[in-house]
């Protein structure tokens, strides 16, 4: 396949946090820059994600005094998990992993930095209502196919790729450029919930080169 003028490439969260070693490390995370730089290359337009929390953000464990981290709470807009303080903005575990290349970016979207709501989506806050004006920006530049690829497949990427077909986008996830937390059997609900709402699969050397 040879990406053409709708498609973008959608690369989420890699974030040195998000890589081994960092406060929320996923299992083999720095394992998709590889296939992600490959495609890079492969598409005209990129678009990235940077998760960007500010300090004390409602997501972290130690903003609820007695809970811990990966512990389930309710919140006025549903239950969230919490995680360790990750992603703090402007500290050096929020930017983007050393060695991606991300300079092709045309557009980078920072969420969560809304200090009561997280942010799992490149679409929607996880109150469901707010939106990132990522779906506006993608129909305005003539966009209709996004494809998905990075950190973390259960929950940033899957829930980017369920937004985006509910925005009326087509939605592939590059299996091989993603890599996820797998809490209790979270990654393989994500892949079913994807399958089901007509979420595509694909390997990045599925992609050729631009002409």
């Amino acid at each position: 396949m040879i990406p053409g003028s709708s498609d973008v490439l959608l690369v989420v969260d890699v974030q040195v946090d998000f890589l081994p070693g960092g406060a929320l490390a996923v299992p083999d995370g720095d394992g998709v820059i590889a296939p992600i730089n490959r495609l890079v290359d492969r598409f005209a337009h990129v678009v990235v994600t940077q998760d960007w929390h500010p300090p004390g953000h409602v997501s972290f464990a130690a903003s609820h005094p007695g809970r811990s981290a990966f512990e389930t709470v309710a919140l006025p807009h549903g239950d969230q998990v919490l995680w360790p303080e990750h992603c703090i903005q402007g500290t050096a575990g929020a930017a983007l992993a050393p060695g991606l290349r991300a300079e092709r970016a045309e557009l980078v979207i920072r969420k969560g930095h809304h200090p009561g709501v997280d942010s799992y989506s490149a679409f929607l806050e996880a109150d469901r209502a707010t939106p990132t004006g990522l779906a506006g920006y993608l129909r305005e530049r003539g966009f209709t196919r996004v494809v998905v690829c990075g950190l973390a497949t259960d929950y940033c990427v899957g829930w980017s790729a369920l937004d985006a077909r509910a925005a009326g986008f087509e939605a592939v996830v590059v299996t091989d450029a993603i890599r996820g937390i797998d809490i209790d059997g979270s990654v393989a609900r994500a892949m079913a919930a994807m399958a089901a709402a007509d979420v595509g699969f694909v390997e990045s050397g599925a992609y050729t080169a631009l002409p």
